[in-house]
């Protein structure tokens, strides 16, 4: 890349579907300069998400969305290459909003950047992962609105992603039996053969409402959703009463334009207690989770899985594997 160049995605326009290309532009900035209490960041990795999705969309959500013109929100890590805070300094690896470019700028308050520990045992990418915001997700949402219990099922959609990979290793750690739903035989072997599920449901299978029933004999107590849609009405119909249902996304629905709609009778029926959250409820707590996810990992309790995308250029494409089952575990664009 030129040193004087800073490459951008601008939000051009907002999709009705699938994510394009030509919903971005991708242009040649100044790289900035950073002013008092700022920080230039070279950004290393680049976190993509479901969420990206969303932020795309001019709809209620819990983040005002990506203006058109703006540079595409993204999560990510970086390194500091230039400093004019006390907060940061030259070669710290930092955490946060960098989006998607080659370099933003780390502003101290209240939406600093997290500066990594210089001496991290875990290589960078693990903490946008298994140790990072989805990690995070997984561990509050299983944990505080789960609640599961030693000898409980404990069943999650989308499991061999990046969210649902880390449910279902801590529900392990924590003695439950657990249940993945995956898209593919092969992904349903890896759940059960690399990360310690008990069973698997291959939702492209014909059959798979029977091999829900089949790999749940005692009902479900926990139902960690990410998926939404019929997948998670035919979960609900399986739920034990009084189960928890953390909801965490519903990302069948999110290209299709239309509301996500699902049927509450189990909710009743079953005393269900569904809670919907974002990771960000729990950010006072967030070094209590990535000091925990983290001593799993070096205690090798916890894997983190990854589909590493090169480029910076190649990120409009990327995002749809999460949409298309096309990657496992956490799915991150090298960017330099």
């Amino acid at each position: 890349m030129s040193a004087l160049q800073n490459r951008q995605f601008l939000l051009k326009a907002r999709p009705e579907g699938r994510i394009e290309r030509s919903h971005f532009d991708f242009v040649d900035a100044t790289i900035p300069e950073p002013g008092p209490g700022q920080a230039l960041v070279r950004v290393l990795y680049l976190s993509l998400d479901p969420t990206n999705r969303i932020w795309m969309s001019d709809m209620d959500q819990y983040m005002p969305p990506v203006a058109i013109g703006e540079v595409m929100r993204g999560g990510g890590i970086g390194v500091v290459v230039k400093s004019s805070s006390s907060l940061y300094q030259p070669g710290d690896h930092v955490l946060g909003l960098t989006g998607w470019q080659d370099y933003c700028l780390a502003d101290e308050g209240a939406n600093a950047m997290s500066v990594l520990p210089a001496d991290l045992p875990i290589p960078l990418s693990t903490m946008l992962g298994a140790c990072g915001m989805t990690g995070v997700t997984a561990y509050f949402g299983l944990l505080e609105l789960g609640r599961p219990q030693s000898g409980e099922t404990v069943l999650v959609s989308a499991a061999a992603g990046a969210v649902g990979s880390v449910v279902g290793q801590i529900a392990k750690i924590q003695g439950c039996r657990v249940v993945g739903i995956a898209g593919g035989t092969g992904k349903c072997r890896h759940i059960v053969e690399d990360l310690g599920f008990d069973a698997a449901v291959d939702y492209k299978a014909p059959d798979w409402r029977q091999q829900l029933a089949a790999a749940t004999p005692d009902g479900i107590d926990v139902n960690f959703e990410n998926v939404g849609g019929e997948i998670m009405e035919a979960v609900m119909g399986r739920m034990n009463l009084f189960g928890r249902m953390p909801l965490c996304g519903m990302i069948s629905g999110y290209n299709s334009g239309e509301p996500m709609r699902a049927d509450f009778a189990p909710i009743l029926m079953r005393r269900i207690a569904v809670r919907g959250f974002i990771v960000s409820d729990f950010m006072d707590r967030f070094t209590e989770a990535t000091t925990q996810l983290a001593t799993w990992y070096l205690e090798g309790k916890l894997k983190h899985e990854e589909t590493v995308i090169e480029g910076l250029e190649s990120a409009p494409e990327a995002v749809n594997l999460l949409f298309d089952g096309g990657n496992v575990g956490k799915l991150v664009v090298k960017v330099s």
